[in-house]
């Protein structure tokens, strides 16, 4: 799998935290940090899922086709507004 570094910059009681647990797991502080975030963009996901289904259940959804229409539309001299 192919890798890329990224950096943040953290406050110095988070970064303790992770090398704490680290150390206790017998982890690399990157395998620490790498967990964390999976699992924070699965919750983030879930959540903005409920949203939109709460937002479909409430009726606020744009028409299929006033959306195909405004995509048609781009790129011509005269694009519709954004459907809302």
């Amino acid at each position: 799998m192919d890798t890329k570094v990224i950096t943040a910059h953290v406050p110095l009681p988070l970064a303790e935290k992770v090398d704490q647990l680290a150390a206790r797991l017998e982890r690399p502080r990157g395998w620490i940090v790498k967990q964390a975030l999976s699992a924070w963009v699965e919750e983030e996901r879930q959540r903005l899922t409920l949203e939109a289904l709460a937002d479909v259940d409430a009726g606020r959804v744009i028409d299929h086709q006033a959306v195909q229409a405004w995509a048609e539309s781009l790129g011509t001299e005269k694009p519709l507004p954004v459907p809302r």
